[in-house]
């Protein structure tokens, strides 16, 4: 175990240098802060890269480098420092069901991180991410996901035909509410697609939508986090619950 003093080694520099978006695009890595995500990660069987698991002084056991608490404040980006670093390999794949949710233009790295902790919550397949979303691997979105970065499965789609099944667009002036399917009855793959809170999604994604339908509320809007979190308990609500063993625990 190599103990590292400095917040000028080379290793804590390029942990720092993925706090930048474009450094995480070339690299293909994310890093996640706390005890808390790290335990989620394992949860999930994923494993921080082999050199960059980092803990505070005397706290991370065998596999983790030791590092100074001073060193490891000065790299955090919480503002209460952390005890526990790693950095991940980001892992895409295809959009897939049997219940997918796309989000165009999200453009708030804590409303993706919350509709990834939301997917989990209720056994979404995926999250597919449109043109012009915030990266989920950013330290706000990473957070917000509360560990469910590691447990969903995450698409880039660049066209609406991409998504898997049935197509409803969330919009708010739709003709018809959103409705799930009753106790019972299978609806097959569904996708859906959540706009940003001003914007809302563009006519020709709408246009590509089998269906558009409104979440029925008394104000103008929900921002897509909690459009998403909604529309999703609506889709699963008469579904048999996920063990609870399978679930991300980090709180």
């Amino acid at each position: 175990m190599t103990h590292i003093e400095s917040p000028e080694n080379p290793r804590l520099k390029s942990v720092r240098r993925l706090q930048r978006r474009r450094e995480r695009e070339r690299t293909g890595r994310f890093v996640a802060e706390g005890e808390d995500l790290v335990g989620a990660a394992m949860l999930a069987g994923r494993r921080a890269l082999e050199g960059y698991r980092l803990a505070g002084s005397g706290l991370g056991g065998e596999g983790f480098h030791d590092v100074e608490p001073a060193a490891l404040r000065a790299l955090s980006t919480l503002g209460s420092g952390t005890r526990v670093i790693g950095v991940y390999e980001q892992l895409w794949a295809a959009p897939v069901g049997p219940l997918c949710v796309y989000l165009h233009a999200v453009k708030d790295p804590g409303n993706v991180g919350t509709v990834l902790r939301s997917a989990h919550a209720f056994g979404a397949g995926c999250v597919a991410l449109g043109p012009g979303c915030a990266d989920p691997h950013s330290p706000k979105a990473v957070r917000a996901s509360m560990g469910a970065i590691f447990a969903v499965r995450l698409a880039r789609v660049g066209e609406v035909a991409e998504l898997p099944g049935r197509r409803i667009a969330l919009v708010a002036d739709a003709d018809e509410p959103l409705r799930g399917p009753g106790a019972g009855q299978n609806p097959g793959a569904v996708s859906l697609l959540v706009g940003a809170e001003r914007e809302g999604l563009p006519s020709a994604v709408v246009s590509a939508c089998e269906h558009a339908a409104r979440i029925p509320i008394a104000s103008e809007s929900l921002n897509a986090a909690m459009a998403a979190t909604v529309a999703l308990y609506e889709m699963t609500r008469h579904a048999a619950p996920a063990p609870r063993s399978s679930r991300v625990r980090a709180s």
